[in-house]
């Protein structure tokens, strides 16, 4: 058996262990050691003398000691705070009262809810569990069609994937050897663009069919417009003025992304203490769950990058560059084909695996086509949050199963939420027609691409 065949043997039995439900991290880092050692080998060498664990020491050091990554912990530690401050159902509250005369009201202020929480924590689980127990059960009290919640409340609450502070985003950054900073930028309008899609998706539904999501109460709408105001003025502008902040610093040059996070974490900080909601058991909750979750990031960059390593001197991202070649492919073609095959991924396999491990893959065959791998970063991470919501894994609406109520079925949330998949998919064409959508704004800020 070659070298190259060797190779792609290595990336199938990686594949075939991650299904049988091994941990990703450790099984990276065990196949990359293990064909490493033969690729490295040298007749007459000692077992330790193998090159394979020097290069396994120096991938963990340049992880570690990665500038880019650092960003990933604050940007945790500032969602994990700002989701326990309490502030969430005040933010529903108050954007309920202002958009009580929109057409699907409740689902029109889940949608925003989501989209500022988002931005402000960018964790998925968090944000769908989270509007799960407290805008599901208000819109099915209220009468909405039960799929259409439960859509609502899935998309909403995976776009966090895309827009900044994104923590996909870093990785990929950091994955890629491209600016953070351009990335943010570039994912800027798609996100919010993606975000007024299921806006004026949900409230064209309400407005074809009004039984679907009906008018509020006037008891529960006849609110002083003071009381609406001063509710708008304790929840929605202390986050926006957080969020502003931090992605203002990030996008006008003021600060790295790293700087801008430890100063957002602080605010959050201040934000939980306004709210009354500081105490050592959510701060010790928020650091724990930082620490799992940079870990894990950090233990998948370790393996990842000693199995690229590895699998590149075998020769099997030589394999991969024929294949393509082989296909004769335009850049659309390419596009077509590269974004299927991580919409299949996105199936058995999380956002950071594709990233981490499968994406690298691509990486080094963009040249050739001429593609951007900042506008080909943004088609990814707009294509990740379909997995999300695309049985039969569909992350998001197994975390909304999980605290809706006993009458809402799986069926009808995997239901719901395809609609929204489908936006996903017209907003990569629109960004793919309309480039401008993506790369306008880093262009404008920092002169050429």
């Amino acid at each position: 058996m070659t070298d190259p065949q060797l190779g792609m043997l290595m990336l199938g039995l990686f594949i075939f262990i991650i299904m049988l439900g091994f941990p990703i991290a450790f099984t990276l880092m065990a196949m990359g050691v293990s064909f490493g050692y033969y690729a490295y080998y040298t007749p007459g060498q000692d077992f330790f003398q193998n090159r394979v664990f020097t290069l396994l020491v120096q991938k963990t050091f340049e992880v570690t000691s990665s500038d880019v990554l650092v960003a990933v912990p604050l940007f945790l530690f500032m969602g994990y705070l700002i989701e326990r401050a309490n502030i969430l159902d005040r933010l529903f509250y108050s954007l309920q009262l202002s958009m009580k005369n929109v057409p699907g009201a409740l689902a029109v202020a889940t949608l925003i809810t989501c989209a500022m929480f988002a931005t402000a924590t960018g964790i998925v689980g968090a944000v769908v569990t989270l509007m799960g127990l407290l805008a599901l059960p208000a819109m099915l009290r209220a009468g909405y069609d039960v799929k259409l919640s439960a859509g609502v409340v899935c998309a909403g609450g995976c776009l966090g994937i895309l827009i900044p502070p994104s923590i996909l985003l870093i990785v990929y950054a950091a994955t890629a050897g491209v600016s953070a900073v351009k990335l943010y930028a570039a994912a800027f309008f798609p996100g919010f663009l993606l975000a007024g899609l299921y806006v004026l998706y949900a409230m064209a539904r309400a407005i074809i069919n009004p039984a679907l999501a009906p008018k509020l109460p006037p008891e529960q709408t006849n609110v002083p417009i003071g009381t609406v105001i001063w509710a708008l003025a304790t929840s929605f502008l202390p986050l926006a003025l957080l969020i502003v902040s931090v992605l203002g610093a990030i996008l006008l040059g003021l600060a790295t992304p790293s700087e801008a996070a430890a100063v957002g974490a602080l605010m959050s900080i201040v934000l939980a203490a306004a709210y009354r909601s500081l105490n050592f058991t959510m701060m010790r909750e928020s650091v724990y769950l930082t620490v799992r979750a940079t870990a894990m990031v950090c233990y998948l960059f370790i393996g990842s990058w000693t199995f690229s390593a590895v699998f590149a001197v075998l020769g099997g991202q030589t394999v991969v560059e024929q294949f393509f070649a082989a296909m004769n492919l335009s850049p659309i073609g390419f596009l077509l084909l590269t974004q299927v095959i991580i919409f299949l991924l996105g199936w058995p396999l999380e956002w950071t695996e594709i990233i981490i491990i499968f994406v690298p893959i691509f990486l080094p065959l963009l040249p050739q086509y001429g593609i951007d791998p900042i506008f080909f970063g943004i088609l990814v991470a707009l294509n990740t949050q379909t997995a999300f919501n695309t049985p039969p894994v569909a992350m998001a609406a197994f975390y909304l199963k999980g605290v809706a109520p006993p009458q809402v079925k799986l069926t009808d949330i995997f239901s719901g939420a395809l609609p929204f998949v489908g936006l996903v998919f017209l907003t990569m064409a629109l960004v793919y027609i309309f480039p401008g959508i993506a790369l306008w704004l880093p262009t404008y800020l920092y002169g050429s691409r």
